[in-house]
């Protein structure tokens, strides 16, 4: 039996998975707020009433906000803050007694669809998680990359690739950077460019509706966002040239990206033609607790990712 837990800023979602992927539980508790022991308990409490349910002890992964640092063994980029700078993962090996798995929720993300998902069986695999941030995450032969510094698959925080008149320097980020992708690819960096080019401030959700509703400004906004999301894509297929990408987050389920982007990345690919498919995934917001249950192979005995 293989337990995934989603530990997510405003709920710890946590899944067993049998043999062959079926679902035998689920279960889910709110985080407990700014805090990390908190935080450390509930997850620990979720786990062992999964396990006395089912009568069976599991091996168990973690999908968390940020990632481990191979520097210093601590979390580090979480927006939970309360986790960066703590050793999570040896924690709760402690208090699980058992050895664990972690990975960043647009690796678990990725690992889910392209063990049983929109992907599944593709050789490589870039899964893009297009919501309050922008993230990515690379499976290649159903194995996470992670690489040696722990950001493999983090487009997000490269430059918008041949910014336009406007484009540049871009917005600041978070990150202390301008100009990032995620500035103008997630949720909240569509809200903006339409407030900036209209005066005008809804949500991302909003603009989609609109714009599918003949409403000329969204529109205007929407288009603007699938050339943006084209040349970042294209960029990203150029480097690692994966056979699917797979998108989510809320942007994801906009339908309309998966006709207009494939259209237009094609003048930004260095390919006569471009078989890279884009498409929605099949878990949605299950994926990143099902991927982290997938840390674990299905045998004990099978090479470690």
């Amino acid at each position: 039996m293989r337990i995934g837990v989603d530990l997510g800023g405003s709920k710890i979602e946590a899944i067993a998975l049998g043999s062959e992927g079926v679902e035998l539980d689920r279960r889910r508790v709110a985080t407990p707020p700014g805090s990390y022991e908190g935080t450390l308990r509930a997850i620990r409490d979720l786990v062992e009433g999964v396990e006395s349910d089912l009568g069976e002890r599991g091996t168990v992964g973690i999908c968390t906000p940020g990632a481990i640092s191979p520097a210093t063994g601590l979390l580090k980029n979480s927006n939970s803050v309360c986790l960066n700078g703590r050793p999570i993962l040896r924690d709760l090996e402690a208090l699980l007694d058992r050895p664990l798995r972690l990975a960043n929720d647009a690796d678990c993300f990725a690992l889910s669809e392209a063990m049983d998902g929109a992907a599944r069986s593709a050789p490589v695999v870039f899964g893009v998680i297009l919501g309050t941030g922008v993230g990515g995450g690379i499976v290649v032969q159903g194995r996470i990359v992670h690489g040696p510094n722990a950001i493999a698959g983090e487009w997000g925080h490269n430059p918008l690739p041949g910014p336009e008149p406007g484009e540049w320097p871009g917005p600041p980020c978070y990150c202390g950077r301008t100009g990032c992708i995620e500035t103008f690819l997630s949720g909240p960096g569509l809200a903006r460019d339409h407030a900036e080019a209209t005066g005008e401030t809804i949500a991302a959700p909003e603009i989609a509706a609109r714009a599918a509703a003949g409403v000329p400004s969204a529109e205007a906004s929407l288009a603007r966002y699938e050339e943006r999301l084209a040349r970042a894509l294209a960029s990203v297929i150029n480097v690692l040239d994966p056979h699917v990408i797979v998108l989510g987050g809320g942007m994801s389920n906009v339908a309309r990206l998966y006709e207009s982007v494939p259209r237009l990345w094609t003048r930004s690919v260095f390919s006569d033609r471009v078989d890279t498919r884009l498409v929605p995934p099949i878990h949605g917001d299950s994926s990143g607790v099902r991927g982290a249950a997938f840390l674990w192979p299905a045998s004990r005995g099978t090479p470690e990712l």
